[in-house]
């Protein structure tokens, strides 16, 4: 049976006589369901080397270990695809995904996505892991994508999210001309029953927030800075139309006003896309536990948008 390199936690002097699946809960934050999996393997859980049972005290000095057996996704097909790799270590792998291409098969979709080509990247660099994005994109959206390679950091992610410390922030161009420089949207969001795939502002919605900041007003449209309390389907889109700013390039979530402008941009053929990007992805890493960013550069296809919008002033 083969491991990943162990998760290490050294005891204090103030924790001697704790019980150890209180170290593992508390101070590694292992979740229940893992520590459940990982107890009943031989090298899942020890103590100075040695297996231990999670009921035992620990000593301070004492070294806990914890181990994840690999895993791989034999169900994905190997497929050499070209990977904007934005850092990679152990624990994560962190790409910068090009816009139209989906992140996982699925039915119809089962070659060319995002984890067709890491699979084929594990492969080749003599890597044994699991596809684990720990967070969704559009298809149509580009930006950073986190690729967890254990149960455990993924957990560990998942959890941040859920307590909302999760940092996400997108770059949005948008119709018009947004009077209020900064602002909040705190309205539901659900699906909209004559078009079960499209999502609306509806009363008895979920609660959706999503915060935004002009960073440059064009004279038909503005570039937006995102950043989201929830993560509803479709949020960003829903918020910014219901807001009377719709993105760029959308076609699903557009607005009549804006028809004349939209039909000027598709015959530029300067987008073929809603004009999102999520450029910034921040967290506690649960290898080092300390705070990471990664970011993403603007692609090309919204630079050049960018300067469409500053040539029609």
């Amino acid at each position: 049976m083969s491991y990943y390199e162990p998760l290490v936690y050294i005891v204090p002097p103030e924790e001697e006589g704790f019980i150890l699946k209180t170290v593992l809960q508390k101070r590694l934050m292992v979740s229940r369901k893992l520590l459940s999996r990982i107890k009943l393997t031989e090298r899942g859980i020890t103590v100075n080397g040695e297996r231990q049972y999670i009921n035992i005290k620990v000593k301070a000095g004492d070294r806990v270990e914890i181990r994840m057996e690999e895993e791989q996704s034999e169900d994905i097909l190997p497929q050499e695809l070209p990977l904007h790799i934005l850092h990679e270590d152990e624990h994560l792998l962190i790409l910068a995904k090009d816009a139209g291409v989906i992140v996982h098969p699925t039915h119809g979709h089962y070659v060319n996505t995002i984890a067709n080509g890491v699979v084929f990247h594990w492969q080749q660099a003599g890597i044994t892991c699991r596809f684990r994005p720990v967070h969704r994109l559009d298809q149509e959206t580009s930006g950073v994508l986190a690729i967890a390679k254990t149960p455990y950091v993924h957990q560990q992610i998942s959890e941040q999210m859920i307590q909302h410390l999760v940092k996400k922030e997108y770059l949005a161009f948008v119709w018009g001309t947004v009077a209020e420089p900064t602002g909040t949207i705190d309205e539901p969001i659900d699906r909209d029953d004559e078009q079960p795939h499209v999502r609306i502002v509806r009363p008895d919605g979920y609660r959706a927030v999503t915060h935004y900041e002009v960073v440059k007003q064009f004279e038909k449209a503005a570039l937006v800075r995102i950043w989201l309390e929830t993560g509803r389907t479709h949020q960003i889109r829903v918020h910014m139309r219901h807001l009377g700013h719709p993105l760029l390039g959308d076609k699903m979530y557009t607005l009549p006003q804006y028809g004349e402008h939209a039909a000027e941009l598709e015959a530029s053929e300067s987008l073929n896309r809603q004009a999102l990007h999520a450029y910034k992805l921040g967290f506690v890493h649960p290898g080092t536990r300390e705070w990471t960013e990664f970011n993403a550069p603007l692609p090309a296809d919204l630079s050049e948008l960018e300067q469409w919008l500053v040539e029609k002033r």
